[in-house]
């Protein structure tokens, strides 16, 4: 059975929400007599921002690990690009188009800023460690082309001022971007965000979002992610699913799930009518 399929549509803001990217299936996961995810679907359409919703411990992480090939379910089907997806690794998912930035920032912190981005092109580069030794021919026009897509990514993120700079000695919230670097250098057709406002204060979390609808609107990246400040979430998406305890309890646009009163009760905590 294929994926689903649907009419696409231009959004208030001009960006066109399009066919079926990625499937869902009943995908259950468990960790021994843990069951982390049940029997939960949903999917994830072309050029739209998908939310990822729910209390803590209520198994977000572990479907974005199944998303990115991190996790494999034991139960379920992924579906991408409107082919079922085989049991995969995580690099073998990259390859696919699929991006992604972690809840715990995972940075190289004695590298510089560019060589952290420049990490993120490693699909990307083919030469031989015969061509790469000389540098010379094939290996030169890839570390050029490469380099060229980086310094693009610097300058869409408003970071050139830190290029040099190990990530090390930079706060938080410039690391949280450089890691958003490093997985927008990949190119990726869907871009997988775990927390991405986590730790940020108001004027930090107002450039994230800036940023993200920016790479939505500009590069027509796909976007998922899990996010707790439900301002940020409520703001910026097109579609919310809601889990609870490895369920799925709310799945919509954002005022069909505010409205949801099984999504109120278990995680938004608005009063009753």
């Amino acid at each position: 059975m294929s994926m689903m399929q649907y009419q696409p549509y231009e959004t208030e803001d001009g960006r066109t929400i399009g066919n079926t990217l990625m499937e869902m299936k009943n995908i259950t996961l468990r960790f021994g007599g843990v069951v982390a995810i049940k029997d939960i679907s949903f999917d994830i359409r072309e050029g739209e921002i998908r939310a990822i919703i729910g209390p803590n411990g209520a198994g977000k992480s572990s479907m974005l690990n199944v998303v990115s090939g991190f996790y494999n379910p034991q139960e379920g089907e992924v579906w991408f690009r409107g082919e079922k997806r085989p049991q995969m690794r995580p690099f073998e998912v990259a390859r696919l188009g699929i991006a992604r930035t972690f809840q715990n920032i995972a940075l190289f912190d004695g590298m510089s800023v560019l060589d952290n981005i420049m990490t993120g092109r490693l699909n990307f580069m083919k030469s031989t460690f015969v061509d790469q030794a000389i540098w010379w021919g094939k290996a030169e026009r890839e570390e050029t082309a490469n380099r060229q897509k980086a310094e693009e990514i610097i300058d869409f993120l408003e970071i050139q001022a830190i290029r040099k700079t190990p990530v090390g000695r930079l706060p938080y919230g410039l690391k949280k971007r450089v890691e958003l670097a490093r997985a927008l250098v990949a190119e990726p057709k869907l871009l997988l965000l775990d927390e991405p406002m986590a730790g940020m204060n108001v004027e930090e979390k107002e450039d994230m979002s800036r940023f993200i609808l920016d790479v939505n609107d500009e590069f027509g990246t796909t976007i998922a992610l899990i996010e707790h400040d439900m301002g940020v979430v409520m703001d910026i998406s097109d579609r919310v699913v809601v889990m609870d305890y490895g369920k799925k309890i709310g799945d919509g646009t954002p005022d069909e799930v505010r409205s949801n009163q099984e999504v109120i009760d278990a995680y938004l905590g608005v009063a009753h009518d």
